[in-house]
This record gives C-alpha cells, structure tokens and sequence, in this order.
C-alpha cells in the first residue's frame, strides 16, 4: 500500500494521475510496438507463419499486464486516500489533484 508521504511527494512535484498512467504504460507501449514488427518481420520476410503468430500474440498480453499493474496502482491510492477518518471532500480533492 502506498504510503501517505509518497502520494505526499507526487501531489508536491504537481504530477496528475492521468501523467503517472503515461509514464506506466510507455515501456509496455514500446514492448507491445516491437513485438508487433518483430511478428511482421517472421512472418512476411522470414515466411514463419507459426513463429508470426506465436509473436504476434505477445503485444496483447504486454497490454494486458500493464493494465493490471496500473489499476493495481490505483487502488492502493484509493485506498490510501479513503482510510476511515479521511473526509469525503478531502479525498476527492486529493484525487482531482485540487490538494
């Protein structure tokens, strides 16, 4: 779970949240972007249909645990920010990234 100084830390460098999802799915992006020339490359240039293929299901599935690992993200925030005696108002505002 994530710590009240470390949501603290990224309310002070002005980060929204909707930035640090960018940053958290950048690599995964590029990953995804290469195995798809990668699956290209096998199956048109080097005529391994099998080997394309098998590739070519990778960029969904690097997708896929990038998703998982983000909103697993956001619920630790969540849950952090919504720890019993937080008023609603608050939270919300720290969410908006108003605070």
């Amino acid at each position: 779970m994530a710590s009240t100084e470390q949501l603290t830390d990224r309310e002070m460098t002005g980060q929204s949240t909707a930035e640090v999802g960018e940053q958290a799915m950048g690599p995964a992006f590029v990953a995804s972007a290469a195995s798809v020339g990668l699956a290209l490359y096998y199956f048109f240039i080097q005529g391994e249909r099998e080997l394309g293929t098998f590739v070519g299901l990778w960029p969904p599935t690097i997708l896929a645990f990038a998703s998982y690992f983000n909103q697993r993200k956001m619920r630790q925030q969540l849950e952090t920010l919504t720890q019993p005696g937080t008023k609603l108002r608050d939270a919300i505002d720290s969410m908006m990234g108003n605070r």
